[in-house]
């Protein structure tokens, strides 16, 4: 059992346009913008010394799920401005969760404007939105009347994904929580 004091918590994950702003006003460049220094990492192929992260690709079937590298590939140039790799853009995401943020960056951004990381009972217990031993944070039924209410993958991990498959959902697509906290399931992974 964990008891928490009161505390703030805001009512969606950090948006692109949240991120750009925050970039925009301190100059910051986030983990997966600079290539990592081989001095740090021995052993370190130097292929993946360039800036880059990892990025989902669906396998063409089932594979063993004990080997997140049958769906995550290092892909040099992925980062929060190019979420998909080199080619890719934002501009169309304003309004969806940052990725590509290590934790890091979370803390840097949290700071700068003047808050903190939630601790993880702190996050869980905001996930929860006032309910007790519930499955998920709106009940016990993962679609209550069929209705999906996060952002999650519908199918066989990593192959089949019955849901739209287009990755990360527009803050607030979904209904809130108890509390009125939306995106606390699903999405993306939040840093606490």
């Amino acid at each position: 059992r964990v008891r928490v004091a009161p505390f703030w918590i805001d009512p969606f994950p950090v948006t692109n346009a949240q991120f750009t702003e925050f970039v925009a006003a301190t100059g910051y460049r986030t983990v997966a913008e600079m290539p990592a220094d081989p001095a740090d990492y021995p052993g370190l192929d130097p292929a993946h010394a360039a800036a880059g992260s990892l990025v989902f690709r669906p396998t063409s079937g089932p594979v063993p799920l004990n080997d997140p590298a049958q769906w995550c590939r290092f892909t040099a140039g992925a980062d929060w401005r190019h979420p998909s790799g080199p080619a890719s853009g934002i501009d169309d995401l304003m309004h969806h969760p940052v990725v590509h943020i290590a934790h890091a960056d979370a803390r840097a951004y949290a700071e700068w404007c003047g808050k903190a990381l939630p601790t993880e009972a702190e996050w869980e217990y905001a996930a929860r939105g006032g309910l007790d031993r519930a499955a998920y944070g709106w009940g016990n039924e993962l679609c209550p009347d069929g209705a999906v209410r996060a952002n999650y993958w519908q199918g066989q991990f990593p192959w089949l994904d019955k849901g739209d498959g287009k990755g990360t959902t527009p803050v607030g697509a979904f209904p809130d929580n108890g509390y009125g906290l939306g995106d606390m399931i699903g999405n993306v992974w939040e840093w606490t």
